[in-house]
This record gives structure tokens, C-alpha cells and sequence, in this order.
């Protein structure tokens, strides 16, 4: 098991500790992860982009001309695929889906497998807490110089709106509670910041 320091706010040595080797500690397999963040990722596409099939397209009710002896293709509509102005087929639509199934085994040994790279590349920061008196961004951005922090996704194991509002603000840095980690986030930013209740939260529900 993985033995890490524990930090105040301060960035000040408080203690340490063991890391749980079913977490952070597993082998990583880059495709696997890459899998369930491509279908998280297209979850969260929205079908908005449509077209108008024949059916939909205004006019085409006359034949555009007569069924024998032009030379031409027979038509039987101006709005069909081919022509000018027709509809499109086989076009995008809004009721057009982009999920892949990923079950919830999957998305926690990605999760498992992510953080355990985090780990090992020492971008984690395990705080004591993270508490400020009030609403202050001045404040927050403080706690993050004292660590080194310039891109971090903090996890609270309480909700506190005292941190979240002090941070809403500040870019590159995002507050989230402890359920509410993603594969999308802990990639996205440079380090990520436990507090030991999170921290506990994690290794006893394994994410």
C-alpha cells in the first residue's frame, strides 16, 4: 500500500497515511479507461443537430414531369434525396443517441484506475480539512498558493458552501463532493485535493 502525507491548509506535514491498495494502488490499463471516458463523454452529447427527410421538406406535391418519354429518370416528387431543395436522407435527427452502455463495475476500476495513476505520478494532496470562516475568494485562492495548486478539483466530503462559493470563481479549480467525482475531471486537472473525510467516503464505499 501507498503511504501519503497529510497536509493542513498551511501545507504543513500533520501526519500520514495508508493509501487503500484496492484504489490507488491497481494496475492501469490506458484502453480500458480511454473506453469508459469515451462513453461518458458521449453521454453527455445532446441530440440537437436534425434534418428534414422527404416527408418534412414544404411542396413536391406535383410530379415534376411526365412519367414516359423525356429520356429523363423517372421523378415522382421535387423534394426527393436527389434533387434541389429535397430532403436529406439519412440525416442526423433529434431524437439521435449517443450513449454506450458502461455499467457501474466498469466506471469504478476506470475510477480505481485513475486515481492509482494520480497517485503514482504524485498529484494527490490529501488535506486535513478545508474549511474558510466565510465567503471569500482571496481566501481560497490563499489555500491554493500555500499548496502549490494552480489547476485542482478539490473533493469535500460534506457539502460546505462556504468553500464552494469561494471557489466558484477562480479558474482552472472546481469543488465537488466526494460522489460526485468523474474520470472527465481527475483528468482534466493538474492535482487533485482530498480532504480526509472524502478521503474516507472513497475507501469505504471504493467510489
Amino acid at each position: 500500500m501507498a503511504e501519503i502525507n497529510i497536509v493542513d491548509q498551511a501545507n504543513n506535514v500533520v501526519g500520514t497515511r495508508e493509501l487503500s491498495a484496492d484504489i490507488f494502488d491497481v494496475k492501469v490499463n490506458a484502453g480500458f479507461v480511454h473506453r469508459v471516458y469515451t462513453a461518458l463523454a458521449s453521454a453527455q452529447r445532446a441530440g440537437t443537430s436534425a434534418s428534414k427527410t422527404v416527408a418534412m421538406v414544404s411542396g413536391g406535391g406535383k410530379k415534376p414531369f411526365k412519367q414516359k418519354g423525356t429520356g429523363r429518370a423517372r421523378q415522382g416528387t421535387t423534394r426527393a434525396a436527389q434533387m434541389r431543395h429535397g430532403g436529406v436522407a439519412h440525416g442526423p435527427n433529434a431524437n439521435t443517441t449517443f450513449t454506450t452502455r458502461i455499467n457501474r463495475k466498469e466506471r469504478r476500476a476506470a475510477l480505481h484506475m485513475v486515481l492509482s495513476n494520480a497517485v503514482r505520478e504524485g498529484r494527490i494532496v490529501i488535506l486535513n480539512k478545508l474549511e474558510l470562516p466565510e465567503v471569500k475568494t482571496k481566501g481560497f485562492v490563499s489555500i491554493s498558493k500555500a499548496l502549490s495548486v494552480t489547476s485542482g478539483l478539490y473533493v469535500l466530503g460534506a457539502p460546505n458552501q462556504d468553500v464552494e462559493l469561494s471557489a466558484r470563481n477562480i479558474p482552472h479549480t472546481k469543488v465537488v463532493l466526494d460522489a460526485q467525482i468523474t474520470i472527465h475531471d481527475l483528468l482534466k486537472f493538474d492535482c487533485i485535493v482530498l480532504t480526509e473525510d472524502a478521503l474516507n467516503k472513497i475507501e469505504g464505499g471504493l467510489v
